[in-house]
């Protein structure tokens, strides 16, 4: 008891709120999304302040940053698209799949097609549960959910996109990728929707502009 009362600090050991996973990541979620309020107000800041100085040097940079804005995501972008939804196959058929069950959900690799799918019909803007895709996003599975800007997202995934609607549903049905996801579609009754939409609605990216990249280890030559 006393090991225990030195260890805890203070804290509780065993907090009741977090009886099970979902309930911390339910909790680490909403934090998340107060924290990705707070990193939006914070950039809206800086561009007011920016906004405030007077130097060529520095307006020449703006006018080049501001340029940039638009094929980085950093602005809303709407128009006509598409909407495609993914979905794991019913309860049942995942029950009767046994050690092939893996071919009855819904991996990042599938949506990872589509969204490619889409950039390669010269998409406009990409969006995936309703958080615009940029150069950065990273899409990974986890367990049987998706982590897509730090948020986890359960199935239904939609992924919607702003361009020339008939060039990015060829890509969409021209990829080999797709294309062996609809094969899994037909066998074991994955969900797939493609729908044409008149307006698409693509947020801008309001995460993080921070850069972290690999660097060779010292000693590791070239």
């Amino acid at each position: 008891m006393v090991t225990s009362a030195v260890s805890s600090g203070g804290t509780d050991l065993r907090a009741g709120r977090y009886s099970d996973l979902s309930d911390l990541a339910r909790d680490e979620n909403t934090r998340l999304q107060d924290l990705r309020a707070e990193v939006a107000s914070l950039n809206s800041d800086i561009t007011q302040l920016s906004g405030q100085v007077h130097n060529p040097a520095y307006t020449h940079l703006e006018r080049r940053v501001r340029g940039l804005q638009d094929p980085a995501g950093l602005t809303p972008v709407s128009g006509p698209g598409l909407e495609v939804t993914l979905q794991d196959a019913p309860a049942q058929i995942r029950a009767q799949a046994g050690n092939q069950v893996a071919n009855a959900i819904v991996h990042q690799q599938d949506i990872q097609a589509v969204v490619n799918a889409l950039w390669a019909g010269r998409a406009r803007a990409v969006t995936l549960q309703g958080q615009r895709v940029v150069s950065t996003t990273g899409i990974k599975c986890v367990g049987n959910t998706v982590l897509l800007h730090g948020v986890t997202y359960s199935p239904p995934y939609v992924i919607s996109a702003v361009g020339n609607q008939q060039r990015m549903r060829n890509a969409l049905l021209d990829s080999a990728y797709v294309q062996a996801y609809l094969q899994a579609v037909a066998q074991y009754q994955l969900g797939w929707d493609l729908q044409t939409k008149p307006r698409v609605q693509a947020p801008a990216y309001d995460g993080s502009l921070a850069m972290r990249y690999a660097t060779p280890a010292p000693g590791s030559g070239s």
